[in-house]
């Protein structure tokens, strides 16, 4: 007796697929239901931190309590839900395809694409040096190089997120338009001053590396979406406590009235002031966006305090200490020069139409 065999196909396993996808879920449905609750549940705090401590609830102290307890998680929360996203996009977006991208783009549309591109790769001033390098050795102009090193660390997912979420899509978008606009020119104009010259010389014996194609699948993607949490979030994490600890005491305790006149539209030197105070500092788009929240509630122009987080994130002193090893001190006199210019001008528009 033989056994019988049966003509039917065997049947496929069920595609484990979709349970990458589960923790992502459960992640961003926990986050919406936290983030709805984080008001109230501040607000219930500072009740009874005034109810058994006594103090005065309408004073500078509550003022800046109140600002502190609020900001914190939501300025976290909001940050890891981002990094998280742009982690998973990272996968599809990495240094070597923006290369490969932005390789042998001509002068206009190369400095329209590279500032976009600075959109979808988050990295501040002083990451996005070393793509700088990698850039100009692989063939990628120096202007279109320029355009995506300013927009980069300042038109990035991250800044757009917390001004969306802070001050509402008008400005976010305002924001996005200008400073794609001021990126895309800084590269322009330092492009068409022929400035190779000013870049050091064994900037271009380095050979070019090209980046080995790899296909990942989303529970891979996922996992780097996680490293990003894990790493970006707790290195920024100083930079966040600070910064709302200043907007915090800005918000308690500076004067509205002297904040209105520093930094309102009334003197035209607001603006130049601002990005002069800006450039010397060292902050991320997180960090600093707690601060222009702060000066805003004070009565500082949109158009100056934004003009100060645009230099801030732009433009620093430690990223010109890097770049000083890769250019001459002209190149990065007319690179400051140029983008602090366009960012002046920026801050001049929004005050004019806002």
């Amino acid at each position: 007796m033989h056994a019988s065999t049966s003509t039917e196909p065997p049947v496929a396993p069920l595609n484990p697929g979709w349970r990458a996808w589960v923790t992502p879920v459960a992640f961003v449905s926990g986050w919406l239901v936290l983030y709805n609750r984080l008001q109230p549940t501040t607000d219930a705090f500072m009740r009874s931190l005034v109810t058994s401590t006594g103090l005065d609830p309408s004073g500078h102290l509550d003022a800046a309590l109140s600002f502190l307890t609020f900001e914190v998680p939501k300025v976290l929360m909001l940050l890891a839900l981002i990094v998280f996203i742009v982690g998973v996009l990272q996968t599809f977006f990495t240094p070597e395809k923006t290369r490969a991208i932005l390789a042998g783009k001509r002068q206009g549309v190369g400095n329209v694409l590279a500032a976009s591109l600075g959109i979808v790769t988050p990295f501040c001033s002083c990451s996005a040096v070393p793509l700088f390098i990698g850039f100009l050795t692989a063939g990628v102009p120096l202007g279109v190089t320029f355009s995506f090193l300013v927009s980069a660390p300042m038109v990035n997912e991250v800044a757009l997120a917390l001004l969306y979420g802070m001050f509402g899509w008008k400005v976010a978008l305002l924001y996005t338009g200008m400073g794609l606009l001021v990126a895309i020119s800084a590269g322009m104009v330092i492009g068409r001053m022929n400035a190779v010259h000013l870049v050091e010389p064994w900037v271009f014996d380095i050979p070019a590396v090209s980046g080995v194609a790899q296909r990942l699948d989303w529970e891979a993607r996922f996992a780097q979406g996680w490293h990003h949490v894990r790493d970006i979030v707790l290195k920024v994490m100083p930079y966040i406590v600070a910064g709302v600890g200043v907007g915090a005491w800005i918000h308690g305790y500076v004067p509205q009235d002297f904040m209105a006149h520093l930094m309102g539209k009334s003197a035209w030197w607001s603006v130049p002031l601002a990005v002069f105070i800006g450039v010397p500092m060292y902050s991320n788009a997180a960090g600093i966006i707690p601060v222009v929240q702060a000066l805003l509630g004070k009565g500082a122009a949109l158009g100056t305090t934004l003009a100060f987080m645009m230099s801030v994130t732009a433009l620093s002193a430690p990223e010109f200490m890097i770049l000083k090893k890769v250019m001459k001190p002209r190149l990065i006199a007319l690179f400051a020069g140029v983008v602090a210019v366009g960012i002046v001008v920026v801050g001049y528009v929004f005050n004019a139409v806002m």
